[in-house]
């Protein structure tokens, strides 16, 4: 039987929808094809362990996988959830008539829990885009990824959850963020504020030329002259972050895994 499931691959700050075929035929084997990287051809050994230990498993039958669009490049851990939903739905084990209506994401551990993903921001403005129901991801994404209007955006915790959810219809529990709020409630309480600093009245007189026009600057000094403490208390000077600047910084924090259980990123930060 054949069965269709999607993921998504980033590159750069964009993300491009993957179709995961899955075919389960008379024979034995594991075939996965698509140009997948050493992380995604190891996931069959996480994918059969994480069944296992809820109650299913990999059938023992030929077993070919193609990640399409063949051509391109797919990197990382965070199929194997995706994967999995293929495999099962293939085999019969579950009834999942809905399942390409979602995009599906997460990596499994081996008792079926899931581990965060990168890129969960970029992947859900594009299945916004291409009319996807909604988005399945690991709970931890679960914020960053709802800051995304008109897209569903489910965090689940396990895989049995996901299986559930497709083969008996248990409902799963929808992260809503009000983006704008989000954006405003934080945007006028920096964590660090310049008017703190006491003394430094010349490299402080050089941030604020800085700050106002625009430039760079570069602090050199000996430890515990204040650098780090100077260069964390600039951003509070600064004019305001847009919604626009809000979700281009979350996009990219997003795609490098700096955003576990955040939201929308409305503050300037020193790195």
């Amino acid at each position: 039987m054949l069965s269709k499931a999607y993921g998504s691959a980033v590159f750069g700050v964009e993300a491009q929808t993957i179709t995961v075929e899955v075919n389960v035929d008379i024979g034995v084997g594991y075939h996965l094809v698509g140009l997948p990287d050493n992380a995604i051809k190891e996931s069959n050994y996480r994918i059969a362990a994480a069944l296992l230990n809820n109650g299913y498993k990999i059938p023992g039958k030929k077993i070919t996988i193609n990640m399409a669009p063949a051509d391109m490049r797919k990197e990382g851990s965070a199929y194997d959830l995706t994967l999995a939903l293929g495999i099962l739905t293939a085999s019969n084990q579950i009834q999942s008539e809905n399942l390409e209506k979602y995009i599906i994401m997460g990596e499994l551990s081996l008792d079926g829990s899931l581990q965060p993903i990168k890129g969960a921001l970029p992947i859900a403005i594009k299945a916004q885009e291409e009319g996807f129901a909604g988005f399945i991801l690991p709970s931890q994404n679960a914020k960053e990824a709802a800051i995304v209007s008109d897209l569903k955006v489910y965090g689940v915790d396990n895989i049995k959850q996901v299986i559930d959810f497709f083969d008996t219809g248990e409902p799963l529990e929808q992260t809503i963020i009000d983006t704008r709020a989000e954006f405003y409630k934080s945007l006028d309480f920096p964590e660090f504020d310049f008017s703190d600093v006491k003394g430094q009245e010349s490299i402080k007189r050089c941030m604020e030329i800085a700050a106002a026009g625009g430039h760079n600057i570069i602090l050199i000094g000996p430890p515990g002259s204040g650098k780090t403490m100077l260069a964390k208390r600039l951003p509070s000077i600064l004019p305001p972050m847009t919604l626009q600047e809000a979700l281009e910084t979350t996009k990219i924090h997003s795609v490098v895994g700096k955003t576990k259980n955040m939201g929308l990123m409305s503050q300037r930060f020193q790195m």
